[in-house]
């Protein structure tokens, strides 16, 4: 009788990333918000084709509370989960305002600079309300910082970066930020990405805004 021998299939890219990874520390997120993060990160990467993409674990806006703990101090309060932001390659969102100036201009979307944006990663099963939605607006800026300014970013993004700073300076195409920007000012004021991953692993997104936004032209 022939023997017949069964050789084990290497694992997903993506599950070879979220083994090799755990939250930095105790006072970090649990690792299943750590896991999401990657997972997402890694489908704007290898999907979407982003770039320059970071984790951010700690907002740079709150300070954290006072505590009684024996455990070190940190400058900022944790995120309420961690956050994804990079640039994508092309414009996600044109405010209406700029859109009408693009016509009279005659541009077009992919004639505009990028913005880099903040992605939200959550679960389908997860149950969000206006008041969570709240908590990480109130936690993170307009723009979100490049890098790892302030040392918040979490220790997995430098890993899970496979879009590798090296690779991108040596890219010339690679989308940059508009230089045209003054300060931290957007039009539209705050947004997020939500990035919605269902138990396939498929990711939906939307664009979520805070506050009323005016109504884009067709």
């Amino acid at each position: 009788m022939a023997s017949i021998s069964q050789t084990s299939s290497p694992a997903p890219a993506v599950t070879t990333l979220l083994r090799s990874q755990a939250p930095a520390s105790s006072l970090t997120h649990l690792a299943p918000y750590h896991h999401l993060a990657l997972q997402v990160l890694h489908n704007l990467q290898h999907q979407h084709d982003w770039t320059n993409l970071h984790i951010h674990t700690h907002s740079t806006l709150l300070k954290p509370p006072a505590t009684h703990s024996s455990s070190p101090p940190t400058r900022f309060r944790l995120l309420p989960r961690p956050l994804v932001s990079g640039l994508p390659p092309n414009r996600i969102y044109v405010h209406p305002d700029e859109q009408v100036e693009m016509l009279q201009a005659g541009l077009q979307e992919r004639d505009v600079a990028v913005e880099r944006e903040w992605v939200l990663p959550t679960h389908l099963r997860e149950k969000w309300s206006l008041r969570k939605f709240a908590d990480v607006f109130d936690a993170v800026g307009e723009v979100p910082p490049e890098g790892d300014e302030n040392g918040e970013v979490s220790e997995a993004s430098s890993v899970a970066m496979a879009t590798d700073r090296t690779a991108i300076r040596e890219n010339s195409t690679a989308p940059k930020a508009d230089p045209t920007r003054k300060g931290n000012r957007r039009r539209g004021g705050k947004r997020v990405l939500l990035a919605t991953v269902s138990d396939d692993s498929t990711v939906v997104y939307y664009i979520v805004h805070e506050g009323l936004v005016k109504p884009r032209q067709n």
